[in-house]
């Protein structure tokens, strides 16, 4: 009976630690959970249709070494650069006036996209305790070379 009690507590350890995953949060509430507990801000910029933001999200984003790192010490934000939602940043609203519901493909800009003056997709976007930009990373990466570039801020 103990051995079966003991191999149920592992298979569940293992499944419950491989479902692990990013709680992802807006800006907007990264921002105002780090007013009350001040933490950097690591945020994904993607769009829809970008082939290696979809590989980073699938192979980079549920890696469990990476999941614990941002889950740790991050607020952790996703951000589409061609999204609809509206975004309050210094006092500022930035939202997507020229957005097409329904389209496929690239959409138009959103003026925080425009606002942070982003050189390709995806970049991940790190903003101190402070709420200011910190350090952009442009372009796929594997879980260590993040975490690599993550460390050395």
């Amino acid at each position: 009976m103990r051995k079966i009690f003991i191999v149920l507590f592992l298979t569940i350890g293992i499944f419950v630690s491989q479902a692990q995953e990013i709680k992802w949060l807006t800006i907007d509430e990264a921002l105002a959970l780090q007013k009350v507990t001040p933490k950097p801000i690591f945020m994904d910029v993607f769009t829809d249709w970008c082939g290696p933001c979809k590989m980073l999200d699938k192979q980079t984003f549920h890696d469990k070494a990476f999941v614990d790192e941002i889950t740790a010490n991050y607020y952790a934000v996703k951000f589409n650069a061609e999204g609809k939602s509206e975004v309050n940043f210094n006092g500022k609203k930035y939202g997507n006036p020229n957005f097409i519901e329904g389209q496929t493909g690239r959409n138009s800009m959103h003026e925080f996209t425009q606002f942070l003056k982003l050189q390709g997709y995806p970049t991940m976007v790190v903003f101190n305790k402070n709420g200011e930009i910190a350090n952009k990373i442009v372009g796929y990466r594997n879980p260590e070379q993040l975490l690599n570039e993550l460390k050395i801020k």
